[in-house]
């Protein structure tokens, strides 16, 4: 058995509340964001590329993008931190330096890296919040973009420019954009949590809407599993 975060244990606690509350918070994006004006073309040839997310739990963040067209494998893990400290324990007490995150693997000639952002910016988390998520609080729920190049390092600056611009959000976008220095692959318990615990209460309050919110939002981009 495995131990929760603080976080998700109050979550569980206090799931009615949290459903009374849901019933009267809007999501966070209620319409899709614009395209990106600066993105990655479309590879004329079939591929395989990594992006790394990091938007809070990373249960909710991995189910998002699992339903995305063009997206080949998405694993949970950690970033930020060293190799000896990348443990859910250590992670999970906010000390390692981590974030919890996700490697999304994609056919570039399927999907660009800018709607990659734009479904992370619009549905899988919310990128106001400073240093957590939902119920989840701490440094290990920090909204980044872990950049692999200089290409990804511009499309996201870029993207994270316009939005602030066009005051997309009604806060300021709070997201680190940093380079990637190591991708730990999490515990084998944390890789497809929501598919194998669907019930689960943490689940349905705060991941499945956001499934919900990406098949309203980009009927053409989901991809049921």
């Amino acid at each position: 058995m495995f131990r929760l975060s603080a976080g998700r244990m109050i979550a569980m606690l206090g799931i009615v509340a949290a459903t009374m509350l849901a019933l009267f918070v809007p999501s966070h994006a209620a319409t899709p964001l614009p395209d990106p004006k600066i993105d990655a073309p479309l590879a004329t040839a079939k591929g395989t590329q990594t992006a790394v997310f990091a938007g809070g739990c990373f249960w909710g963040v991995e189910a998002v993008f699992k339903h995305i067209k063009g997206v080949t494998q998405v694993v949970s893990g950690y970033s930020g931190g060293s190799a000896d400290k990348a443990r859910y324990d250590e992670v999970s007490s906010g000390s390692s330096g981590h974030a919890e995150s996700v490697r999304v693997s994609y056919d570039p000639s399927r999907i660009s890296y800018g709607q990659l952002l734009r479904v992370f910016f619009s549905v899988a988390h919310d990128p106001t919040e400073l240093n957590r998520q939902g119920p989840d609080t701490g440094t290990q729920y920090r909204s980044a973009v872990f950049f692999a190049n200089d290409e990804q390092k511009r499309v996201a600056e870029a993207y994270i420019a316009q939005l602030q611009g066009s005051r997309a959000f009604p806060r300021p976008i709070v997201t680190q954009v940093t380079p990637l220095k190591a991708f730990y692959e999490a515990e084998a318990y944390h890789q497809d949590y929501l598919v194998r615990h669907p019930d689960q209460p943490y689940i349905v309050i705060n991941d499945l809407p956001k499934i919900a919110d990406l098949q309203r939002q980009f009927p053409a981009l989901y991809v049921g599993k």
